[in-house]
């Protein structure tokens, strides 16, 4: 009779602290030397590198992998400070993990100083353009200037320039799209220790219709935040009639202030 073989476990890293959490529930820490790394063990089938390829093009797959690593690593949030690491950080066994640990305990430890205290938090702006065009049609002078010029011009100069306003519009449009963005972020960045700004995301990815126009993250001090989300929600007033939207969501995994990574998902 053929005897089936128990499948191996691998451990899952979610992320780093300095402190011993209480009450893991189902998971576990591998501590070195002041950091403890929290875990779990998960099947190697499903994260070998074949199924794992398959399984990051089913979306309710990744959707729900996600959402359970970003729920452990906001309930350690809660206790402590933490390094978030990515999903499917994977390790073979415990001494492969601490021999991680070792090799970066330096940089854990500078960066775990650095986020201590801190939260991060993400500001998205988007622009409706068609009630950004709207605005500006009635508040910009040149704008208004050309409109002037075209009830005064004879139907032949009118014709060339209503084509002139058009590309007049486009460009100011650009114009206080980049103004807008540049001065929020630097307003925003008064309230913050540290600042990323990121790519914009296309409409597919952000399912919008208006476009996104600054894409950025703040480290905020505890006892800043809510003077950061006031001076969110001032922006929002100052520029709703402009079409602008203001997305403020926190506090976050610090992924964006955390550089450190590490060679291998699974380490052999």
């Amino acid at each position: 009779m053929e005897t089936k073989l128990a499948e191996k476990n691998l451990i899952y890293l979610y992320c780093v602290t300095p402190k011993e959490i209480k009450n893991l529930s189902g998971l576990y820490y591998i501590y070195y030397q002041g950091l403890y790394a929290i875990v779990s063990k998960v099947k190697e089938s499903e994260f070998l590198e074949e199924n794992l390829k398959k399984n990051l093009q089913d979306l309710e797959w990744v959707k729900e992998k996600a959402t359970a690593h970003e729920k452990v690593i906001e309930r350690i949030m809660k206790q402590a400070c933490v390094i978030p690491f990515k999903l499917g950080t994977l390790f073979n066994n415990q001494d492969n993990l601490r021999a991680m640990l070792k090799e970066h305990l330096a940089e854990f430890k500078e960066a775990l100083s650095h986020l201590e205290g801190k939260e991060e938090w993400g500001i998205k702006i988007y622009a409706d353009l068609d009630k950004l065009k709207n605005t500006l049609l009635r508040e910009e002078k040149e704008l208004l200037n050309i409109d002037k010029e075209i009830n005064d011009s004879s139907s032949g100069k009118a014709f060339l320039l209503k084509k002139k306003k058009e590309e007049l519009i486009k460009d100011i449009i650009n114009r206080r799209i980049n103004e807008y963005g540049k001065s929020c972020f630097e307003e925003l960045k008064g309230f913050a220790i540290d600042t990323r700004i990121n790519k914009l995301l296309p409409k597919e990815v952000t399912e919008r219709k208006d476009e996104m126009i600054l894409n950025s993250a703040f480290l905020v001090e505890k006892d800043r935040v809510v003077a950061f989300v006031s001076a969110v929600d001032i922006l929002k007033t100052q520029y709703e009639n402009k079409g602008l939207f203001f997305d403020c969501t926190g506090p976050w995994p610090a992924y964006n202030f955390c550089s450190i990574g590490i060679k291998k998902a699974i380490q052999k």
